[in-house]
């Protein structure tokens, strides 16, 4: 059986690589709209006509329909598109990364020591009727006991968390930004960006603005939340190694100060050229 710490070490490594994959699809966007602004900046058409879908045939084709835009119509759109829809949507996943990989980390350790499961928790007779193995079974409740988390609050979800795991939440600076940007991503999704009770009341004080108004997300939003989230991934990856021993980890760190040494070697060199050919 691989090593728990090991397997949560992985867990944590292909968040951090998911997360990096989505800084960087953010930025290819960005740059593909900007190249399109430029491009059609430069052009001496003052309408453009674009094509889009407005419905799908049995066979398997589209319904398009064309509209002619006024150049500076269609910029606003371009606009609109980068500075705000590219930082929803970059939210919008930036949460579902994260909200992915505090399940997997769960669904690990409960599968590891299923007595976490606790007592009192029952399933459904077929459940065991149609189970080929004791293991399926655990599966089972497992996924059914991150189900039930994942209707929690974020600060019931820490403490929920807490009891299965020997990792407070709380106590990551990032993980209160990141209940935060959990609110906002609701409230895009559930209430067009406008601020209620139930964001004022999730977010805390980390509020960004008052109920009723719009909540901003620009693309500086969304850099400042990529970074919390990668802030509470890391995180993550201290506590669970302390608890659960990971060799992949320490030789992860082992080559990040190798490198961190040879960078400021490299900087020294620069520094002091006269050390060479005096």
């Amino acid at each position: 059986m691989e090593n728990l710490g090991t397997q949560l070490n992985q867990i944590v490594n292909a968040t951090q690589g998911v997360l990096f994959a989505q800084g960087e699809l953010a930025q290819l966007t960005y740059g593909a709209f900007d190249i399109a602004v430029r491009s059609m900046q430069e052009s001496d058409q003052d309408e453009i006509k674009v094509s889009f879908p407005i419905g799908y045939r049995a066979d398997k084709t589209t319904i398009d329909s064309t509209r002619a835009y006024r150049k500076e119509e269609l910029l606003g759109r371009y606009q609109f598109l980068a500075f705000h829809q590219l930082s929803v949507n970059g939210i919008v996943q930036l949460v579902t990364i994260v909200e992915a990989a505090l399940s997997d980390i769960i669904r690990a350790v409960v599968l590891r020591y299923p007595q976490k499961l606790g007592s009192k928790r029952t399933l459904p007779v077929k459940i065991f009727l149609e189970a080929s193995s004791i293991y399926e079974v655990h599966m089972r409740a497992t996924d059914g006991l991150i189900n039930e988390l994942s209707y929690k609050s974020p600060s019931e979800f820490a403490e929920a968390f807490k009891s299965l795991l020997p990792v407070n939440l709380l106590e990551c600076p990032a993980f209160h930004k990141y209940i935060e940007i959990k609110a906002t991503r609701d409230i895009f999704i559930h209430n067009r960006g406008i601020a209620n009770d139930v964001y004022l009341r999730k977010a805390g004080t980390h509020a960004r603005v008052r109920e009723g108004e719009r909540l901003p997300a620009d693309i500086q939003y969304f850099l400042e939340s990529y970074e919390s989230c990668l802030q509470l991934v890391e995180w993550l990856g201290v506590e669970l190694h302390q608890h659960w021993h990971s060799s992949e980890y320490e030789e992860k760190i082992k080559q990040r100060e190798e490198k961190k040494v040879t960078i400021q070697g490299v900087k020294k060199l620069k520094i002091c050229p006269k050390t060479y050919g005096a």
